[in-house]
């Protein structure tokens, strides 16, 4: 597949912290009095959505001002944990695929992830060097698809590709106009992607640079 940048989602894609966020939430949920217990399987159903998104199908009991209140806590939680972790909770291969890629094609990274968690991966995983550009929901209040569309704009990319775990991950990136590659090894499925990939390193293989 040829293009001229790779934008990559976060959860489900590079990494896996559901086991991480699942506690860290039902922490916070129990520390504001709420005996919500969160899993990760849980979290695999919802990651990928906006922020907003997921507090209204999480917390669908609580008025809208409580859930987005309630969820503001539980990110608190969340990067305190995901800080403190020393474990490597990347997919096989990632962090040195991306070292590869960026040496023959832009990599940016695109989510509907609150402000700072990008940044959080990038440093946990030591890529930030390797990464060109990124956009998410909580710094501009868009979603996916306006996001990509952002990137696209101010680094004048005229065909990148997007790759992404879940269906959503696809709409956005054909709503951009642009080709979606399936990582069918992370949370969910896809309907009609350009392209499927079982493992991270196999981008190698799948993307090559336009001419």
């Amino acid at each position: 597949m040829k293009a001229d940048a790779v934008l990559l989602d976060v959860d489900g894609t590079i990494w896996d912290t559901t086991p991480l966020v699942a506690e860290a939430w039902s922490k916070a949920l129990a520390a504001e009095g709420y005996e919500r217990r969160v899993t990760a399987e849980e979290l695999k159903g919802l990651f990928g959505k906006p922020m907003n998104v997921i507090a209204d199908e999480m917390l669908p009991e609580l008025t809208a001002e409580e859930r987005y209140r309630l969820m503001d806590v539980c990110t608190e939680y969340e990067e305190k944990a995901l800080e403190e972790n020393e474990r490597d909770i990347s997919y096989p291969g990632v962090v040195a695929t991306i070292k590869k890629l960026s040496e023959k094609i832009p990599v940016c990274i695109v989510s509907n992830c609150q402000s700072g968690y990008i940044e959080l991966a990038m440093d946990k995983l030591g890529i930030t060097e390797y990464i060109a550009d990124t956009e998410c929901y909580g710094d501009t209040g868009k979603y996916k698809a306006e996001n990509i569309r952002l990137v696209m704009e101010r680094n004048g990319f005229r065909k990148p590709v997007y790759v992404g775990d879940i269906l959503g991950d696809e709409e956005a990136a054909h709503a951009a106009g642009i080709a979606f590659i399936h990582a069918a090894y992370g949370f969910g499925s896809a309907k009609e992607p350009e392209a499927v990939i079982g493992s991270f390193p196999e981008l190698l293989e799948t993307v090559s640079l336009l001419p």
